[in-house]
């Protein structure tokens, strides 16, 4: 592959717009933008939940996710493409239910925090659920794929059974809402 960048810096978005993978020029400021932020924010925050100390199966499928994340903010940056497959969500699927499986039933919401990888990985579902809300809005204008849809709503899913799993292995405690903790509270 040649070099894809020989500037950073271009000069073309000065006057407040940006090329998309087509060559259309669109505003910074527009739902098509504002989502490919959100994925690339999403994006960052999974490398830093890989940088921080967590088992080498889990890197490795945050990896691959942030490869598939990529793809799904090129299809958002090529207007009418599709990549996403029902492939990639089934996957997702099935490892939410292979990592859910040693985990305490639930019987209260839980709080982010605990370790800091899981604290991280819960701000990356945040993240998460802001980029598909995005997707969603941008899909009520312009044709979304809809497994790219699927794929985000099911990754928020996993994140948030990441979070659980780190916490179980860093033996960090769980903080769970506490509905009677604000009457004891001064």
């Amino acid at each position: 592959m040649g070099n894809r960048l020989s500037s950073i810096y271009t000069k073309t978005g000065d006057d407040g717009t940006t090329g998309l993978a087509n060559g259309e020029r669109v505003d910074k400021s527009s739902i098509r933008v504002e989502t490919m932020g959100n994925l690339d924010e999403l994006n960052s925050l999974i490398g830093v939940i890989e940088a921080s100390d967590i088992p080498d199966d889990i890197s490795g499928y945050l990896l691959n996710i942030q490869h598939r994340l990529f793809d799904i903010g090129g299809e958002v940056a090529t207007p009418g493409n599709a990549t996403n497959s029902p492939t990639s969500v089934e996957r997702l699927e099935e490892l939410i239910e292979t990592y859910n499986s040693d985990l305490p039933a639930l019987k209260e919401f839980v709080l982010p925090g605990g370790s800091l990888s899981a604290s991280i990985c819960h701000l990356a579902r945040s993240v998460c659920r802001r980029s598909e809300r995005s997707l969603v809005e941008l899909s009520h204008t312009e044709y979304i794929n809809p497994e790219s849809l699927k794929y985000i709503n099911r990754l928020s899913d996993l994140l948030f059974v990441f979070a659980r799993t780190l916490n179980q292995e860093k033996g960090g405690k769980e903080i769970l809402w506490d509905s009677e903790r604000l009457k004891r509270s001064v």
